[in-house]
């Protein structure tokens, strides 16, 4: 927590240092503890603020000392506005959730797990075995390592009714992460200028690949249970459109999952209308309170192209993923992606596997279970108590983040910057709506580092919410 006494000292050093000649020695911890009456963590604080502005550097065993500026020629690249041309305003901007920010901040606003979260020796030690295999001097092929198709395809079957035939090892393409994957759907499946049905809100990744991708988006709304039947059945109806892109399961950001029935409901329009359905199965170990229960399960003729990602469950380091399509359409998409990047490494393949197929790795996810309840329970807890101005409409029955509703009139925008200020980072929700806002709010990530200042982080967010009236 950054508090009134680590500001005061850093605003009193600042002062210093402007008057200070570059290379001077700023005085040690321990001198400044004493100065100030302050104890050894809050100047850490102030002084690793001072460190972030770039005005102190720490020489190991000597000291700290004031940074000597640099005055060097500014660099000229005005040159690249003529070269580039105007910019391709359909693709958005750097997400909130990918921002760097200060050691010291409560980070709510990335949507990956904490590393604690993870199955760090279990990855440590495929990735030493994988290492000293052929996978890793080796290429891939195109569609995957067969192993690891196997036991994708093997998931996806044990989810499936009686009569249902299940996938097959070749109906599935290894991926680079789920977020490669969907711009190749979009651009296989769809194509450019085509329309494409989507939740809103929905994943802001993909938006992102459906700019890239050239495809005209058709926003529905989307609420706490998914989106309303009859709203899918009039789009495609209105539109022509070829395809809707989904999370049936622990959508992010709202976390809804919707219910079998609503499953089944939209899968048969699909197939009246000889349509394809996306699913994206971002979240599918990353359960709670409920199990998922993939609709590609029931799909045995070609409309459920189904993607599902070990990234977050496994680790960010290891960006494997899978498409299961069958047909045509799994050629277009295999095909679009040898042209973009070939194969997947080998050796990541082999690591993927060798986790997933361990003893230990359904211990992890159970494990994984208890941990997210916790987090999530704390975190809204705190959010009811602090901030009940942030309305969460439902808990999320899995994945990784709470959906705030903030009052209306609420710039979600500025009230982010106000939270940072004060040391909390938080993800504006404007991003992850493919049309207008439905209204102002904001996502919280639970499963974040440092869980334990969640209560200080509502906190924060009550205040602010109620300076800005």
């Amino acid at each position: 927590m950054i508090n009134d006494s680590t500001e005061r000292i850093a605003a009193e050093l600042r002062t210093w240092i402007s008057k200070a000649p570059a290379g001077a020695r700023v005085p040690s911890n321990r001198a400044l503890s004493a100065q100030y009456g302050a104890s050894p963590v809050t100047v850490q604080k102030a002084m690793s603020r001072l460190a972030s502005a770039g005005l102190i550097e720490s020489r190991p065993g000597v000291g700290t000392f004031v940074r000597a500026a640099r005055t060097v020629r500014p660099a000229d690249y005005s040159w690249q506005t003529a070269a580039l041309g105007a910019p391709p305003s359909r693709i958005p901007t750097l997400s909130s959730t990918q921002r760097a920010v200060a050691p010291d901040a409560i980070a709510l606003h990335s949507g990956y797990p904490a590393r604690e979260l993870l199955p760090e020796r279990l990855v440590r030690s495929a990735l030493a075995r994988a290492a000293r295999t052929d996978a890793a001097m080796t290429r891939s092929p195109a569609a995957g390592m067969p192993q690891l198709q196997e036991w994708f395809a093997g998931e996806l079957a044990e989810a499936g009714p009686v009569g249902i035939a299940p996938p097959t090892a070749r109906d599935v393409l290894i991926l680079s992460g789920s977020q490669s994957g969907l711009s190749s759907i979009f651009r296989a499946i769809v194509g450019p200028g085509q329309p494409l049905l989507i939740e809103s809100p929905t994943y802001w990744g993909a938006i992102l690949a459906a700019a890239q991708a050239g495809v005209t988006l058709v926003p529905i709304p989307s609420g706490p249970e998914g989106p309303a039947v009859d709203d899918v059945v009039r789009a495609f109806d209105e539109t022509g459109a070829r395809a809707f892109y989904a999370q049936p399961t622990y959508a992010n950001p709202n976390g809804a999952q919707w219910r079998p029935e609503l499953g089944r409901a939209v899968l048969d329009a699909v197939r009246e209308r000889g349509a394809f359905l996306i699913e994206d199965d971002w979240a599918h170990d990353l359960s709670i309170d409920s199990d998922p229960h993939p609709i590609a399960a029931r799909d045995d003729d070609g409309h459920v192209v189904y993607l599902r990602s070990l990234t977050k469950s496994v680790s960010p380091a290891l960006r494997v993923a899978a498409a299961v399509a069958r047909g045509p359409a799994r050629e277009r998409i295999l095909a679009d992606r040898a042209a973009e990047s070939m194969y997947v490494s080998g050796l990541l393949q082999a690591a993927a596997l060798d986790v997933v197929t361990q003893p230990a790795w359904h211990t992890h996810l159970r494990r994984l279970r208890d941990q997210l309840r916790g987090r999530r329970d704390l975190l809204l807890g705190s959010l009811q108590r602090e901030a009940p101005e942030a309305y969460v409409e439902r808990t999320p029955l899995g994945g990784l983040n709470l959906w705030a509703r903030l009052p209306d009139g609420t710039d979600a925008d500025l009230l982010a910057r106000v939270c940072e200020t004060r040391g909390l980072i938080v993800a504006p929700g404007a991003e992850w709506f493919p049309g207008e806002p439905s209204g102002p709010h904001i996502r919280l990530n639970y499963s974040g580092p440092n869980a334990e200042r969640f209560p200080e982080a509502a906190r924060i967010l009550g205040d602010a919410l109620r300076s800005l009236g």
